[in-house]
């Protein structure tokens, strides 16, 4: 049986990512999903949060990932991800400048269903810098 697969993560500025790992824990929209080799072919959508990889040698590396598609096969899994930054290179302002778009999306909702989705991502973006900013 396999042990790793391919891992790709790739943003729209940069390949953040391209090795063979042993496991990936992904902020997929139902809530967060373990991809391992062999996996069952799946597409899902990423939410904001934190990606978590670890190698076949037991080092584990974490990736904010702020949305975007997961594509995944038994052989590999390639994240696109809107938006993407290892923890270590994290930047608060930059979370809080996402986060006070999003407010200022809030006010301008034309309807119902996009004050829902705004406020979730609101929610998201929150959860992430619990996440990823040590209090």
């Amino acid at each position: 049986m396999a042990s790793t697969f391919h891992l790709e993560l790739v943003s729209p500025e940069k390949l953040l990512l391209s090795e063979n790992v042993s496991e990936i824990i992904l902020p997929a929209r139902e809530g967060e999903m373990t991809v391992l080799a062999l996996h069952a072919p799946t597409m899902t959508t990423l939410k904001p949060g934190v990606a978590t990889v670890r190698r076949d040698d037991g080092r584990t590396d974490r990736y904010a990932i702020f949305g975007g598609f997961a594509d995944i096969t038994p052989e590999a899994c390639i994240l696109l991800a809107e938006d993407a930054v290892h923890v270590d290179d994290f930047n608060r302002e930059d979370l809080a400048r996402r986060i006070e778009k999003a407010r200022r999306d809030l006010e301008k909702a034309e309807s119902e269903e996009e004050r829902a989705s705004i406020l979730q991502m609101i929610d998201q973006l929150t959860t992430l810098e619990g996440a990823v900013i040590p209090a």
